[in-house]
């Protein structure tokens, strides 16, 4: 049975929900699910715009036959070729002999590297800035490199004034039958979902990020079609605002985050006093994770999020907690930069080993400060050196207020 949505006057979303996957790129867990989408156009040339999962394949494919109603499909677009959105290409070829491909020259070679169908004969290369007419309807084709593949363009709709943005704008997180932003409440159900989906899937590539909202400034643009989350129909001022700010690693809270490791509880009692002193004057909106039983994917997007970050470890096996380190290589990984970090650290064995291996690695990251005060636990928290965690805490405020 078919599952599609009109959006626009001739044109449809047809893409499907998977609710039964569990790790996205079998790494990022999705406890809400993930959405596909796809959009089709009808118009003197029917136009698809991208594909879906393989898993999803069948609704799709039914999406597709349905609203084609007996009709051929002129055009497939593929904005991106990662195997999410390009794995039913090859039936599609099958399935509509006469359809072209609209491409372009890196998208042509990841073509050749995932199939054996004869792409050459098939495709229409296009270039930056170029158009194709479908009838009524006008596409123009605009590069966005590392968006976050290296053959990744997005596709105007200068009729409709729709960008189909490929993975830019995207979200973890399946639609619910709530396709469009505003039948939702984004903030509260859905911003988490695509901070964690940009911090940790684009995240890295701020600077291409911004190039693509430049170009996009030039447009007019009414509707932001993603490949995986909400389509935006009204408040786009919103989402772009957050990318703008994502890309350039400003933190949206100027507050403090903590992250920590904890093997028996000690670590733990003394961020818990640090974070009820840093409430008690007057810091809000406050985040505090164990390291063990959060994965590092909401870290990271925590840490996005987040001006003022408290990183309290412990030693392990005569190096930094395994969860620290691995959470502290990830932010490194996704570039993050232009926060201000504070360390606590809990050895029996060997003191200052936490501090100088967190250290080594904040300092391989662009624009971090690191705060003089520190604590070195030797096992367990005394009350006599309530002193300690009261000085870290007065420098985090001072610093948040300076900010």
């Amino acid at each position: 049975m078919q599952c599609t949505r009109k959006i626009k006057e001739n044109v449809y979303w047809v893409g499907a929900e998977d609710r039964r996957l569990n790790l996205f790129e079998n790494l990022f867990p999705i406890p809400k699910g993930i959405a596909y989408n796809s959009y089709l156009i009808k118009d003197e040339k029917n136009i698809l715009i991208d594909t879906v999962d393989y898993s999803v394949g069948r609704q799709f494919l039914e999406n597709v036959k349905y609203i084609l109603n007996g009709e051929k499909l002129d055009y497939l677009i593929v904005n991106h070729m990662e195997p999410d959105h390009c794995s039913l290409i090859e039936e599609l070829i099958y399935k509509y002999p006469e359809m072209k491909i609209i491409c372009n020259n890196q998208t042509i070679k990841m073509i050749k590297q995932f199939y054996n169908f004869d792409i050459d004969s098939k495709a229409e290369i296009v270039k930056e800035g170029q158009t194709i007419k479908t009838g009524k309807h006008e596409f123009q084709f605009i590069m966005a490199p590392l968006v976050h593949w290296p053959e990744v363009m997005v596709t105007y709709d200068i009729t409709d004034k729709t960008l189909y943005s490929a993975d830019a704008f995207g979200s973890f997180g399946a639609l619910n039958g709530n396709l469009f932003n505003d039948d939702t409440d984004f903030e509260k159900e859905w911003l988490a979902d695509a901070r964690r989906y940009y911090t940790n899937i684009v995240g890295k590539y701020g600077p291409q990020v911004q190039n693509l909202l430049k170009k996009a400034s030039n447009i007019e643009i009414e509707m932001i079609c993603p490949l995986h989350g909400v389509i935006w129909r009204n408040n786009l001022k919103y989402i772009i605002e957050k990318y703008d700010k994502w890309s350039k690693y400003e933190p949206e809270e100027k507050s403090v985050l903590i992250i920590y490791s904890s093997v028996y509880g000690n670590t733990e009692n003394v961020v818990n006093t640090l974070s009820n002193y840093l409430g008690e004057n007057g810091i809000k909106n406050m985040a505090v994770y164990d390291s063990s039983n959060t994965d590092v994917s909401y870290l990271v997007a925590e840490s996005f999020r987040y001006s003022n970050i408290v990183i309290a470890a412990t030693t392990y096996n005569l190096g930094l907690f395994p969860k620290i380190e691995q959470y502290l290589l990830d932010i490194k990984r996704q570039n993050l930069q232009n926060r201000t970090i504070s360390i606590i650290e809990n050895s029996t064995w060997i003191p200052g080993l936490v501090t100088k291996e967190v250290n080594k690695i904040l300092t391989e990251m662009k624009n971090i400060k690191v705060l003089e005060k520190t604590y070195s636990i030797k096992s367990s928290a005394k009350d006599s050196e309530f002193e300690y965690i009261k000085n870290i805490g007065d420098e985090i405020v001072c610093n948040l207020k300076n900010k």
